[in-house]
């Protein structure tokens, strides 16, 4: 009679466990969506696809409960990417063309994921590297996430404690900065437990300088590298090292997310997703593929892809199938059920079809474009042209080593042609040369930070570092000697000014002069701030950007501020020593 009843009822219970695996929310029913992005980590670099070396069982644990898309492709940099992601749609048409000096803010008619969300009753945030725009209205806070913790340019100069924002706001970090931003994304979890909720991390490691705890860098320091990358001459072993000890420290913060969400009674309500903004940002294992950070060759575009749905998504499953950062605004959208809002064609398609076990024909005959530095390549699911036009057949040849253009010449012709058309109709929306102005006095913040890294130093004044971000501005000798932005006021207003700075004594009592338009403060140095550069403590491997310094702020006073554009003039009238000031940042909060 039992296994009359087994028999009986078993169907039944497929039945019912397909249906739960399919199931959809209903009503009010709204899943939670936690996306987790990480800077400069390559495919190669966890242990889910195939890294011998590196410990990440919590994000192994997480390939498992999900799904893998395991030919998923980002931009070769990190700005292009998180603007494919935030709009679903190829950065270049949002003019994103740079990762600094403004070139990496999205333009202001494209709508954002979190836009979206927001307008679906969703409460936002995002804790990490921006990298979209850093003041209003290209901020964040302005681009619909309502909550904000971390820094909006290209890298920080410290991990350690590093100053932050938080809503706009200057703000001290407290302690390792992914720890921190991990803190911060948990907070806001347990505060909107009860309501559904958007959260980005974009984590900031294993991007450089390559700093990491001390209990993760002893885990790696003597460590033998079990793998090696194809061109082991340019392979910088401690830099290898210090990533994988980097990328342990990402895994233990997402095992905490994944805790926190399980403790909280949330993992069955909420989508997971985890992947990286480009290759990695060195030469090493990544699987032998061509290509690292930079490059619009395979090691250059691939990342590590995990979506993660506790009984609604099949798990343990890997899907070859070729897909693209741009997908998962639209898939998201198409599989949390709510209404899209997005003004703008997506260039990414919904995936939800093929998540859930069915033939997706849009993607059978799909291509991808990779673009960058006026470069570009084209991938379809056999085969990529490259760059320079050569043909390679990702399936016999995933290294590309082989060029087969003459044996496939059919194909390479039509993949030619669509390259060239993308470029003609496509590329040519994103701009030659950056004219937008900087933002200033934006009704959305109370406060405009304006850092070196997005002015222009006149005269003799030179950056830290050829590098813009997290640079700062040295070497005043002259009164004719000047600081520049080009900026643009929302409105009339007064706005209270400080600067951040560091001299020495010998430079108290000189004369500092801010103007625009015709309108000027004048303050005088009263504190030294003798500070010796920093970072280097730090360091696991030797850094080729600027190291950093803890610049103190000069309360300016009151600047009037008409509105138009012009030029933001920060100079010396009375120096009283050279080659001493240095300069970080200055803010402007509206006053009236």
């Amino acid at each position: 009679m039992l296994n009359l009843i087994k028999t009986i009822l078993l169907p039944f219970a497929v039945l019912m466990i397909n249906i739960h695996t399919n199931a959809q929310p209903q009503g009010n029913s709204k899943p939670n969506i936690i996306i987790i992005l990480a800077d400069d980590q390559g495919w190669g670099d966890l242990g889910f696809t195939g890294n011998k070396t590196v410990s990440t069982p919590h994000i192994n644990k997480l390939s498992k409960n999900g799904i893998v898309l395991n030919r998923f492709f980002v931009s070769p940099v990190c700005s292009p990417t998180r603007a494919e992601l935030l709009t679903g749609r190829y950065h270049v048409r949002g003019s994103v063309s740079g990762t600094s000096n403004g070139t990496e803010r999205l333009d202001l008619d494209e709508s954002t994921i979190a836009d979206a969300f927001k307008k679906n009753g969703y409460t936002t945030g995002v804790f990490g590297k921006w990298h979209n725009g850093g003041q209003a209205p290209y901020h964040p806070n302005s681009r619909g996430f309502q909550e904000f913790y971390g820094f909006c340019f290209g890298h920080s100069g410290n991990y350690f404690n590093p100053i932050l924002e938080h809503n706009g706001l200057p703000i001290k970090g407290d302690g390792y900065v992914t720890d921190d931003l991990t803190n911060h994304g948990i907070s806001f979890m347990e505060k909107n437990r009860d309501k559904p909720f958007l959260i980005y991390f974009p984590f900031n490691t294993p991007h450089s300088p390559m700093q990491v705890p001390d209990e993760y860098w002893n885990n790696y320091k003597n460590k033998t590298l079990v793998q090696t990358g194809s061109q082991l001459k340019k392979e910088n072993i401690n830099h290898t090292k210090a990533a994988l000890a980097m990328t342990e420290n990402i895994d233990w913060n997402v095992g905490r997310i994944m805790k926190k969400l399980k403790e909280l009674k949330l993992v069955e309500n909420t989508i997971v997703i985890y992947f990286s903004d480009n290759g990695p940002n060195g030469f090493r294992w990544n699987g032998n593929m061509k290509g690292i950070k930079g490059s619009t060759d395979e090691g250059g575009v691939r990342s590590p892809f995990i979506i993660q749905w506790k009984n609604h998504l099949q798990k343990g499953k890997v899907l070859n199938q070729i897909t693209s950062v741009m997908d998962i605004f639209p898939t998201l959208v198409d599989i949390a059920g709510i209404e899209n809002h997005q003004v703008k064609p997506f260039d990414g398609i919904s995936l939800k079809t093929l998540l859930y076990n069915q033939v997706d024909k849009n993607l059978q005959d799909r291509m991808i474009v990779s673009h960058w530095n006026r470069k570009t390549s084209l991938r379809t699911q056999d085969f990529r042209l490259s760059n320079e036009n050569e043909l390679y057949d990702m399936n016999l040849d995933p290294d590309q080593k082989t060029d087969v253009k003459n044996k496939f010449s059919e194909i390479y012709l039509n993949l030619n042609k669509q390259k060239k058309d993308w470029e003609n109709n496509i590329l040519v929306e994103m701009p030659l040369t950056d004219k937008r102005p900087l933002i200033v006095g934006h009704p959305s913040l109370e406060m405009t930070m304006l850092p070196a890294s997005e002015g222009e130093g006149k005269g003799n004044i030179v950056r830290s570092n050829r590098f813009p971000n997290s640079s700062y501005f040295k070497q005043w000798r002259t009164k004719e000697d000047k600081v520049i932005w080009d900026i643009e006021v929302e409105e009339d207003g007064e706005f209270e000014v400080e600067i951040y700075y560091a001299c020495s004594e010998g430079n108290v009592g000189s004369e500092m002069r801010l103007m625009f338009n015709g309108n000027e403060i004048i303050s005088k140095i009263l504190r030294s701030n003798d500070v010796e550069t920093k970072g280097m403590e730090n360091d696991r491997v030797t850094r080729e950007e600027s190291y950093v310094k803890d610049f103190i702020p000069m309360k300016f006073g009151n600047l009037r501020l008409k509105k138009g554009k012009g030029n933001l003039e920060l100079s010396a009238l009375i120096l009283k020593k050279i080659d001493d000031l240095e300069f970080n940042l200055v803010t402007l909060k509206r006053m009236k």
